[in-house]
């Protein structure tokens, strides 16, 4: 297991110190590459990531690689982890935004989702979870739309109403089109194991990896930097162990600690300032809940990969 520390929320976390303390858990020090990768960065700093992230052991043949990353704010990063996988994949993506926009740069964690897709082993993107504004009007707000229609990327909200869309979108698994509206398929209105048992049947790949962002979690589970979703850890650790075992988990990363605000620029910080709610939500209480749920994360990651 891979502590990747590039923003200090991990490692004072009692599950992550233990397992750090005891071996079972590798630290890569990333603490001065953090804030210029924050939020957003450019191509040569992704590198330079890229290139420090090879440094990392790897597991014993047939065990995933699981990484913790910190805060949702470097989600752009998953795409390094998937860059140089030895087979196709289907890319689970719990999150409570799509992160599809064409209007962020391209190494943005609210557009990283695109990037992926243009992998060469990444057979579709399944994003199960989002509650967020992102859906109101896609279009406007730059959603990826085009691969919703193509059946590249499936999109299942945990509660959205229907979103506004101009031109024909089309069904998918996860919405039907009535007139200029595309109605969800919303998974707090499903039968949490079934949905499960078919998502499962009708993955393209026999591999696949899970990448979550815990803001797709209801407050109760977690305090993230950014708005908080509906779905319970309950349904998350459900939903991880039917997958792991079904299929093949290739790897896991997990962001969406909690993490003071740390930029390299000023553009950044109004950014942050201007798209996430106030830091001062959250007290030191409602923080641990970040490592309660994470000690349920890799208590269970341990339990399916021995």
């Amino acid at each position: 297991m891979n502590i990747l520390d590039l923003d200090h929320s991990l490692t004072a976390q009692a599950p992550v110190a233990r397992r750090l303390d005891s071996g079972q858990a590798t630290r890569l020090d990333l603490l001065d590459l953090g804030p210029k990768l924050r939020l957003w960065t450019t191509e040569r700093n992704y590198r330079r990531f890229a290139e420090r992230l090879r440094q990392r052991p790897r597991p014993a043949a047939g065990k995933p690689e699981i990484f913790f990353v910190g805060s949702g704010d470097y989600h752009h990063l998953t795409p390094a982890f998937l860059a140089d996988l030895p087979e196709p994949v289907s890319l689970i993506h719990f999150d409570n935004h799509p992160d599809w926009v064409h209007l962020a740069p391209r190494r943005h964690c609210g557009s990283w989702v695109n990037r992926a897709l243009k992998l060469p082993n990444i057979r579709r993107i399944i994003t199960l979870g989002p509650c967020s504004e992102d859906l109101d009007t896609p279009q406007l707000r730059g959603g990826n739309l085009g691969a919703l229609r193509r059946g590249d990327l499936q999109l299942f909200p945990w509660q959205h109403a229907p979103s506004r869309v101009w031109g024909r979108i089309g069904d998918g698994a996860g919405h039907q089109q009535q007139a200029n509206h595309l109605h969800w398929r919303n998974l707090a209105d499903e039968h949490w194991p079934d949905f499960l048992e078919r998502l499962i049947q009708n993955l393209p790949t026999e591999a696949i990896w899970i990448t979550i962002d815990k803001d797709v979690l209801a407050s109760e589970d977690a305090a993230t930097n950014w708005d908080q979703g509906g779905m319970r850890l309950t349904h998350l650790l459900d939903a991880l162990r039917a997958l792991a075992t079904r299929k093949r988990v290739l790897g896991i990363d997990v962001c969406g600690e909690f993490a003071k605000p740390a930029f390299s620029n000023a553009f950044k910080r109004w950014e942050a300032k201007s798209d996430q709610p106030p830091p001062e939500r959250w007290s030191e209480a409602d923080l641990l809940r970040n490592s309660a749920t994470n000690e349920a994360l890799i208590t269970l990651f341990e339990e399916l990969f021995p």
